[in-house]
């Protein structure tokens, strides 16, 4: 009928042809605000608190053979020579400002993605995929820039086995010693792999959660989130792991002996290809799936329960 409103679109039809769109309202109160970010938090800093060792073999397969090119040590062994020659706590070295950072990163780039994608529909009135690409890019370069220190002082104290000062000494120590920049040092390549790895995950989930709605039995619930956020994992480590590996290269470069400083980002892609070839860029490769995969099921499947447990609706 003419004049009937749709709410299934948010469209008015008056009689004749023009369309008139209702305005969408986005209500939210300060204690919505708070259970969206911290139920984005605190799904990541679980996930990250389960998978650290796992991240600290990666940096260490990372800084093999640094401008070198020859066998690298699987992860494996790796993790057998680690635990034989620095117990088992070094595999939990850097936990607490890894912790500390999932909780503020965590919560931005998940929590600033639903934002980002709204905001994004209001101004091009579309929700497709390059709207959710272009919204996990946002916030998750936006939450690694002002994280970028403690991301710093984890990878350092990760690789520094013999420091026994807490995360704020260690802090302070880069601070005074290289200049507070220094906590800054590799943010570029940093964003960048944020920006891929928010975009790449966030988007995929959403993509395969409504396809596997559409064409399978699954409905909303433990097995379609844990489906979908494999298929999540699997994609995001394949997208970042070369920009991964550039990004712990030069937040390591001072404690890298065996080459000159790199100026930035593409000029350590450049040095890594040139000096050990292409695979160097996917250097503990298998360690960022083996990390990345398991943190993305355990932090989608988790945030999925805590947004229903907190009255919100599913990412």
């Amino acid at each position: 009928m003419a004049g009937d409103s749709t709410p299934a679109t948010g469209k008015t039809l008056p009689s004749g042809s023009m369309e008139v769109k209702e305005r969408r309202k986005w209500g939210v109160s300060a204690s919505d605000v708070a259970s969206h970010f911290g139920t984005s938090g605190m799904s990541v800093a679980a996930a990250t608190a389960i998978t650290h060792p796992l991240d600290v073999l990666k940096v260490r397969l990372q800084m093999q053979l640094v401008g070198q090119r020859g066998p690298l040590v699987g992860m494996g062994r790796l993790s057998l020579q680690v635990v034989e020659s620095e117990g088992l706590r070094s595999l939990y070295l850097g936990l607490a400002p890894s912790l500390m950072r999932s909780v503020l990163y965590g919560g931005l780039r998940l929590g600033l993605y639903e934002p980002s994608k709204y905001l994004c529909e209001l101004a091009f009135e579309s929700t497709n995929i390059l709207v959710k690409i272009a919204s996990g890019a946002f916030s998750g370069a936006v939450a690694t820039a002002l994280t970028n220190p403690m991301e710093v002082l984890k990878v350092r104290m990760q690789m520094n086995t013999r420091s026994s000062l807490g995360p704020i000494h260690e802090m302070r120590r880069i601070a005074s010693e290289e200049g507070v920049r220094a906590l800054w040092k590799g943010v570029g390549p940093a964003m960048a792999r944020a920006a891929t790895l928010t975009a790449s995950q966030l988007a995929t989930y959403d993509e395969s959660k409504q396809a596997l709605i559409k064409y399978t039995p699954l409905e909303e619930g433990f097995h379609l989130h844990l489906i979908s956020s494999t298929i999540a994992g699997s994609v995001s480590t394949v997208m970042t792991a070369p920009m991964d590996m550039v990004k712990t290269r030069l937040m390591l470069q001072r404690e890298s002996n065996c080459v000159g400083l790199y100026r930035n980002g593409l000029h350590c892609a450049y040095q890594v290809l040139r000096t050990e070839g292409p695979s160097g860029l996917y250097k503990g490769g298998f360690a960022i799936f083996a990390r990345l995969a398991p943190q993305t099921m355990i932090t989608f499947v988790l945030c999925e329960k805590l947004r229903g447990m907190a009255g919100l609706k599913a990412i």
